[in-house]
């Protein structure tokens, strides 16, 4: 059997996401998936996998259902296969951020960086002017990332305002183009570096893995594989499995 994994993600005030965690686990048992789903104040942020029609579900749920009402009708959604159930379990937590970043101004509600679809990436990170930043952490930089991009050495995401301060200033670095896995993490950090006073701040939409969907291997500036949470652990273009995982890393 195989199987099909959703990562999705959106910023939405959520309010009562403390009342949401019970019935959307109970939603998702009983559609047999298994993953995890963070919820807090600020969105959902998610990867889930299980039957196509389960996920599906999901979906239709999530952007139409009554639980979210409506809240989720911007989600950023990007699907990808799996040979074997790449999670353990299920998993619906509460937390302060969907993506831990720990400064109050980085707040996508308020302003981001300029979405750039992967189409235009490669012409956009071409460009001399553009300074490319890669915001993952670095064991995830070391497995693959585009050429010629910074790596700026963290070790968790919430280290990236610390790298911004010393290397980054908006005086000289006037035009910014970040990217990260699946473009959470870059809502973020363009929020904060706009707030920082940076001029021009671009993210690739969708991130990695839309790139590595859309763009075909033979055009594509990307180089090695894409770390992924799960027990795939990696995946290349086309979002094709490239390795089997031998523990995990939750």
């Amino acid at each position: 059997m195989s199987y099909k994994v959703a990562a999705f993600y959106q910023f939405a005030a959520l309010p009562d996401f403390q009342e949401l965690r019970q019935p959307l686990r109970a939603i998702c048992a009983g559609l047999g998936l298994k993953g995890s789903v963070l919820l807090a104040h600020e969105g959902i942020n998610g990867t889930l996998a299980g039957s196509t029609g389960g996920i599906g579900e999901l979906v239709n749920e999530l952007r139409d259902g009554p639980l979210f009402g409506g809240r989720l009708d911007q989600l950023e959604l990007k699907f990808s296969p799996a040979t074997a159930m790449p999670f353990q379990r299920l998993k619906v937590r509460l937390k302060k951020e969907i993506v831990t970043f720990g400064d109050a101004n980085a707040d996508p509600t308020r302003q981001v960086g300029v979405y750039v679809d992967p189409a235009d990436w490669n012409a956009l990170i071409a460009a001399p002017d553009t300074l490319v930043v890669d915001t993952r952490n670095a064991f995830e930089v070391a497995m693959g990332t585009f050429a010629g991009a910074i790596d700026p050495g963290i070790a968790s995401f919430g280290q990236f305002k610390d790298f911004a301060a010393r290397h980054l200033h908006p005086a000289k670095h006037r035009k910014i183009a970040m990217f990260c896995t699946g473009g959470i993490r870059c809502e973020k950090a363009s929020a904060y570096l706009l707030a920082q006073g940076f001029a021009e701040v671009y993210h690739l939409k969708g991130g990695i893995l839309r790139y590595l969907e859309d763009v075909p291997e033979a055009e594509s500036r990307w180089r090695g594989e894409c770390f992924v949470f799960d027990e795939r652990i990696a995946l290349g273009h086309g979002l094709h499995e490239r390795s089997a995982r031998q523990h995990d890393h939750e």
